[in-house]
């Protein structure tokens, strides 16, 4: 090639170098304004992608515990905060009831409620329904930020945290507790994770005690919002105590945990359902116990300075052996006193077969079983492949706020494997460390790629042919993790559980509003007072949307009274009788499934009722309703399952209908099998209402039949007396011989 052909080349590329270099000026220049338009743009996408249900369906609440939560509000914004504090539910728990106020997370109410009265307060005329449904998609807005200022703090650069913002808020994981409708305490409680995790790195940082006191402040809306804030408690006290096990604790440490712990503890303390739990609960024994063991070390680090090198070394014996002695004697004393115990919840996390040995009514929670690798791969997608490269990048080079990570990272990562639920602590973490770790592959890649560009001499690690490539396959797993987020947010989420829908082979889709018009019936046809019987799955939704009174609800909070509806469900009609007319029960609510191939019905959650019925009552016996070795509904079903109330409910006319073609009639389309029961009759219950696909069956309880009437005979009574010709005639008790003159004739 001539000189004249390589000229016009050099040329072009100087200039294409210096175009770049222009590019590169201007875009840090600017990079503060496409931060912050980056990090709105994803704040609003975190709020639409949440809206898919109420664009598809409607403004309404979801799932159960939600309706708790709602018909809570509506009082609170009703009757006022302190109303609530003293509110005793007599629609719940007949006829236990339950006091509202003291055993209820209130952050989730009280922020619907304040937004509720600023609203009206600068004339914005917002029903409080809009409010509940719509709070959980804002608040996810607010945790991407948070979670861009926890992966700032911890890596000190704005890419890592608005790729971890993007991540957090379009997460399948997060989303599942946050789209519109979903109005349940993770809605809210997330937001208080992060954002606290980001207050406390912040103080760790600083050293400052202003940030500290912020940290606690996150802390007790966490602790007012969520039970799993004693996940907080623990992985902070974790942290310090690496740090201190790894030589790395310092001042800085020091007044951050101090400021956190002290003003956390108190403020969790004015939690009515919390309250002294602060103090002696086992959840909590961590964060005391690293709070001794710091104020030890700082009084050794000041006693150093007045002792020999030979009388700190016998300090330090008495020191560790005191402090042991005072843990181990504090949680002695507690334990036996019955101060502190763990709850069946921590212990299943701790072992992960606990619930299902002891607490069969844990256990039967599905949110409580372990996560399989497809939930992980749903709920996390392409962001735990990310994950090890960001913890990677943390433990290179590690300072304090990224072994923070690495251990919240970590633990989350265990709690999640043992209970799915727990994927919601586990998407931020996931979402963070994957953020953090793309940014630093991309820097890594960009690098070689601006030295090509910008024409530097000096030699990267990477070659920019291997960087371009590493860029595009990058690219492709985020953009396709962005397509999942949206089908996740779109379809899998979107659909509230009260109102089922399903498409036809056009694609159509058609509503099933079996439970709302379920609901409504019972609202409209039944008394105020009367009591419904059902499953505690169902009784959040009946007390909120019927306004009627339940045995036993999602709280379960009393395993007794729900073993006892357990036992009901499982005896015989007559036994099941007895037991509801002594708990006036009015009706007996099932959910069926049969008839519409609808797998969440009673009759399969109908072992768990067995398996809590007979932890309580041990005549129930799960063997006796199973046969052939094999739970079945079908002829070869054992003489206890097909006598059962819940069987006779749920199959009751069920072998009139035809359910699928090419089978007989009574072919359950769940089980896959014909009913083994068929044209029998109920003596104390009668259908009082069936929807419209069956899914929701309601019996009405029969009353008592009257005894035989008790015929009373005086002596001055007259019998009559049967004729061979059809007549009677009377006589008197005490006449041996009947009087022919009082011959009276029948025919006549």
């Amino acid at each position: 090639m001539s000189e004249e052909q390589q000229e016009p080349e050099s040329t072009l590329f100087d200039s294409m170098r210096l175009f770049f270099k222009s590019i590169h000026r201007s875009s840090l220049k600017w990079s503060p304004v496409f931060n912050m338009t980056i990090l709105l743009s994803i704040s609003i996408i975190s709020c639409l992608i949440r809206v898919f249900s109420v664009i598809r369906y409607e403004s309404i609440i979801h799932e159960f515990d939600p309706w708790f939560n709602y018909r809570t509000t509506q009082y609170l914004v009703k009757e006022g905060p302190y109303a609530l504090w003293n509110w005793y539910d007599s629609e719940s728990w007949y006829p236990l009831g339950r006091s509202v106020g003291g055993t209820v997370y209130p952050g989730l109410m009280m922020t619907s409620g304040l937004i509720h009265w600023t609203l009206h307060k600068l004339s914005i005329p917002i029903d409080i329904r809009n409010v509940c449904v719509f709070l959980a998609p804002i608040f996810s807005a607010f945790t991407s930020l948070a979670a861009y200022g926890m992966a700032k703090e911890i890596t000190k650069r704005s890419e890592a945290g608005l790729l971890s913002a993007l991540f957090v808020a379009i997460v399948p994981s997060y989303m599942s507790r946050s789209v519109a409708g979903s109005y349940d305490n993770e809605g809210v409680s997330i937001f208080a994770l992060v954002f606290t995790f980001y207050l406390f790195l912040k103080s760790v940082n600083t050293g400052s005690i202003l940030w500290g006191a912020y940290a606690a402040l996150g802390f007790f809306y966490m602790v007012a919002s969520w039970g799993g804030y004693s996940f907080i408690i623990n992985i902070i006290p974790i942290f310090v105590l690496f740090l201190i096990i790894t030589g790395r604790f310092t001042q800085r440490i020091y007044v951050a945990y101090n400021v956190f712990y002290i003003l956390g503890t108190l403020l969790a303390m004015q939690i009515p359902f919390v309250g002294f739990q602060a103090l002696h609960s086992s959840e909590h024994m961590a964060s005391h116990a690293v709070f001794l063991l710091i104020q030890f070390l700082n009084l050794f680090e000041w006693l150093r300075k007045f002792i020999s090198q030979r009388g700190i070394i016998v300090l330090t014996k008495f020191l560790v052996i005191a402090l042991v002695g005072i843990i181990i004697t504090g949680i002695v004393i507690l334990t036996l006193a019955g101060k502190t115990q763990w709850s069946g919840r921590s212990l299943t996390l701790l072992d992960p077969t606990y619930a299902k040995k002891y607490i069969p009514i844990i256990a039967s929670v599905s949110e409580h079983q372990a996560t399989t690798w497809s939930s992980f791969f749903f709920d996390l997608h392409f962001l735990i492949l990310f994950t090890p490269v960001g913890l990677y990048y943390c433990f290179s080079k590690p300072t304090e706020p990224k072994i923070f990570a690495g251990i919240y990272t970590t633990f989350a990562v265990y709690f999640a494997s043992v209970m799915v639920r727990l994927l919601l602590v586990l998407a931020p973490a996931v979402s963070i460390m994957a953020g953090i770790g793309i940014s630093w592959v991309f820097r890594k890649f960009s690098k070689s790629i601006r030295s090509l560009l910008l024409g530097k001499p000096k030699r990267q690690k990477v070659p920019a042919e291997v960087a371009i490539i590493g860029i595009i396959v990058i690219s492709y797993f985020c953009s396709t993790y962005v397509l999942h987020a949206n089908f996740a947010g779109s379809e899998a989420y979107a659909s509230p559980s009260i109102i089922l829908s399903n498409k036809d082979k056009m694609g159509n889709r058609h509503i099933i509003d079996d439970y709302r018009e379920a609901y409504y019936w019972l609202r409209m046809n039944t008394k105020a007072d009367d009591k419904i019987m059902s499953w505690w799955d169902y009784g959040y939704q009946i007390t909120g949307m019927s306004n009627r009174t339940v045995l036993v609800d999602n709280n379960t909070w009393n395993n007794t009274h729900i073993a006892t509806v357990g036992m009901a469900m499982s005896s015989t009609e007559e036994d099941a009788f007895e037991i509801c007319e002594k708990l006036d029960v009015d009706y007996v609510l099932v959910i069926f499934g049969g008839m519409i191939n609808y797998s969440g019905d009673d009759i399969n959650k109908f072992l768990w009722m067995v398996r809590i019925g007979g932890g309580v009552y041990p005549h129930i016996k799960e063997e006796d309703y199973y046969g052939r070795g094999q739970y079945r509904i079908d002829a070869q079903a054992s003489e206890t399952m097909l006598n059962s109330l819940m069987y006779r409910l749920s199959f009751y006319r069920f072998d009139e209908m035809q359910t699928s073609y090419g089978q007989p009639k009574g072919y359950d389309t769940v089980r896959q099998t014909v009913i083994g029961l068929k044209g029998y009759k109920l003596k104390h219950f009668e259908e009082a209402y069936t929807s419209e696909n069956w899914i929701v069956r309601i019996f009405k309880r029969k009353d008592r039949a009257n005894r035989d009437q008790v015929s009373y005979q005086s002596k001055y009574t007259q019998q009559l007396e049967i004729d061979e010709d059809n007549t009677a005639i009377s006589r008197s008790k005490y006449n041996i011989k009947p009087n022919p003159k009082q011959r009276i004739n029948l025919e006549e």
